[in-house]
């Protein structure tokens, strides 16, 4: 996008020229692309930098604290749909109890 706009910086002034405007009137607004174009890169820039610096503060948001583990919502025994041992059948349809 940077790059486009520099483009632009040069080709407007150029422009001007061909179809009749004075070098001054061109050579200031060169001057204000140029300005309009360093105000929009520094902008993009910030505006990265926050992003990626909430991506990063999320991201360490959603870690566990140190030394801890997460439990699995599960107990190991109980497989569910996966083939394992453990329960199965629904609970409400009267099926294998979980004693055995």
């Amino acid at each position: 996008m940077v790059r486009w706009a520099a483009f632009s910086c040069l080709l407007v002034p150029v422009v001007l020229v061909v179809y009749g405007t004075s070098f001054g009137g061109a050579a200031v607004a060169t001057l204000g692309l140029v300005a309009v174009t360093a105000v929009c890169r520094a902008m993009l820039r910030r505006s990265e930098k926050a992003a990626r610096s909430a991506v990063a503060v999320h991201a360490r948001d959603r870690l566990p604290p140190p030394g801890r583990r997460r439990r699995h919502s599960r107990p190991p025994g109980d497989a569910g749909s996966r083939g394992g041992g453990g329960r199965r059948g629904c609970p409400s349809s009267g099926g294998i109890s979980p004693g055995g």
